[in-house]
C-alpha cells in the first residue's frame, strides 16, 4: 500500500454482500505517514479538543488542523512555546479561539496518506525551527 501511494485498502469477507452502513464484513485499512509542517497557531475552546493549525513548510499555505494528542507535559511545553512566539492573525483566517504564532515552530504530524490537505491528523511532536 505505502509504496503505491494509496490511502488504504478495503477488504471484505469472501461470502459477504455489500450493504450500506457500518459492518464488520467490509474493513478499510488506512495508511498513515508522518510529515513536518509549520505551526500557524493553536485553537483551544473550553470543552472541545485542542487543534494545531498547520501549514506547508516554507510557503505558509494552510493545510488543515491536527488534533493535539500530546501528553500533559508536552501540551504544557507546547502552550508555553505558543505564548513565547505569539503573533498576529493571518489576514485571510478568521478563527476567534486561536492563539496565532510567528514563524519558527515546526510540528510532526501523523496524517492520512494520499490527500492534498491534512485528514485524520494528529500532532505527534514539535520543535523550534533551526
Amino acid at each position: 500500500m505505502e509504496h503505491a501511494g494509496l490511502e488504504g485498502v478495503v477488504s471484505k469477507r469472501k461470502d459477504s454482500k455489500y450493504r450500506s452502513g457500518p459492518s464488520t464484513n467490509w474493513l478499510k485499512a488506512k495508511c498513515y505517514i508522518i510529515d513536518e509542517f509549520d505551526l500557524l497557531g493553536v485553537e483551544r475552546e473550553p470543552g472541545k479538543p485542542a487543534f494545531a493549525l498547520m501549514a506547508e513548510r516554507g510557503t505558509g499555505r494552510y493545510l488543515g488542523a491536527a488534533f493535539i494528542t500530546l501528553n500533559r507535559e508536552m501540551r504544557e511545553r507546547l502552550w508555553q512555546r505558543v505564548q513565547e512566539h505569539s503573533g498576529p492573525a493571518p489576514k485571510v483566517m478568521k478563527r476567534p479561539a486561536t492563539q496565532w504564532v510567528k514563524p519558527g515552530l515546526v510540528g510532526r504530524v501523523k496524517h492520512l496518506r494520499g490527500a492534498q490537505d491534512l485528514r485524520h491528523a494528529s500532532l505527534q511532536d514539535f520543535r523550534e525551527d533551526s
